[in-house]
């Protein structure tokens, strides 16, 4: 079986390398004078690495092949720089993974640990969710593993099958005692990392595999944070407010050109960058503004974090609401191999939506 999952992970590697308003953005990613470069989210995730090992004598790198860079190449050179004593290799336990970071994280040290696929994240459960939430509660206030930060690459990837594809964050939003962050970009992926990092709450932190070297964009050198739990104005609209998360902001955004080109329909995008806690005044702002509202995520539509978005929504825009709140997410299913592009919210499907439900 370890062989199998070695075998898929390596395949999967290869094919990965082929393949102003109260919504608050960072100064640094804003200023025309901030020096920057084109890179991919691979890269900058490993530039934030290299800051917090740099900054932080006693961070910490370690999870299931991290010292060679990874299957996706996250940690490419970290050994090599920091040496072996802070980044190094873990046991195939992604429950010893974390427990491990725990256990350092409440000694003191900034435990970064790397779950290799979200997808494996399920054995470290127990850890998450019975621990690291509940550390600081438990002991009154005396200790705390709030140094620590689980890093997961998530979501589709174009053939990565049941195993390789899902998107587990919504288990995780129920859990007083961590935050949850999902990267949506390169610029993104850096300051949120850096502000994960540097936390004082343990941070679940979801990498969009698909985009580690598909998104391409400007990233600012040096160190700079993003600030936990604010969302991000991706698109003014005035006729509906879109909000998704990760690698599903890309779709939204595709699917409200097409709504401006093809029905003249002016759709607001959000990224919420943060699930947990998440910015739930931005997007009663806008959907105060708009009228209507559709959530998305490559997630299983029943129990999925669009459900609390909506629920949350309905709740304070009620009286301003000109059609239902929509969902446009995946099916409840295991994800699916050769059926992944039906399996997908797709933004043919999110453009579909959007026109029901300006047609209420």
């Amino acid at each position: 079986m370890l062989a199998a999952r070695r075998t898929i992970t390596v395949l999967t590697r290869h094919r990965c390398n082929i393949a102003l308003r109260g919504l608050a953005t960072q100064t640094a990613l804003d200023s025309k004078d901030t020096e920057s470069s084109r890179i991919n989210l691979c890269t900058a995730v490993n530039d934030a690495l290299q800051i917090a090992l740099e900054n932080n004598k006693r961070a910490l790198v370690f999870g299931e092949d991290v010292s060679f860079g990874g299957v996706f190449r996250c940690t490419a050179g970290l050994l090599q720089r920091f040496g072996k004593d802070r980044v190094f290799n873990t046991p195939l336990s992604e429950q010893g993974i974390v427990g491990f970071g725990i256990g350092a994280a409440a000694s003191g040290y900034t435990a970064i640990a790397e779950i290799q696929f979200a997808d494996y994240i399920y054995p470290a459960f127990d850890q998450i969710v019975n621990e690291a939430s509940k550390y600081r509660y438990r002991s009154g206030g005396e200790f705390n593993c709030g140094g620590l930060t689980i890093r997961a690459p998530y979501g589709a990837v174009g053939h990565g099958g049941h195993y390789h594809s899902q998107s587990p964050e919504s288990f995780f939003t129920h859990i007083p005692g961590i935050k949850v962050v999902v990267a949506g970009g390169p610029a993104d992926a850096k300051g949120l990392l850096l502000s994960a990092i540097q936390d004082p709450d343990p941070v679940v932190f979801f990498e969009p595999k698909m985009m580690y070297r598909t998104a391409v964009e400007d990233v600012p050198k040096g160190e700079y944070t993003i600030p936990l739990g604010k969302a991000k104005l991706k698109r003014q609209g005035t006729d509906i407010t879109l909000v998704g998360w990760g690698q599903q902001v890309a779709v939204l955004e595709k699917a409200a050109q097409v709504c401006q080109d093809s029905f003249d329909i002016s759709c607001e995008v959000i990224d919420l960058r943060t699930l947990l806690p998440w910015d739930v005044a931005a997007v009663e702002e806008s959907v105060n503004k708009t009228g209507r509202l559709l959530v998305s995520h490559e997630a299983p539509v029943t129990g999925g974090f669009g459900a609390e978005v909506i629920a949350s929504i309905t709740n304070r825009c009620f009286a301003r609401l000109e059609a239902p709140p929509l969902r446009t997410c995946g099916y409840d299913t295991p994800f699916p191999l050769i059926y992944e592009p039906i399996y997908m919210p797709t933004a043919q499907k999110i453009v579909d939506a959007v026109q029901a439900a300006l047609e209420y």
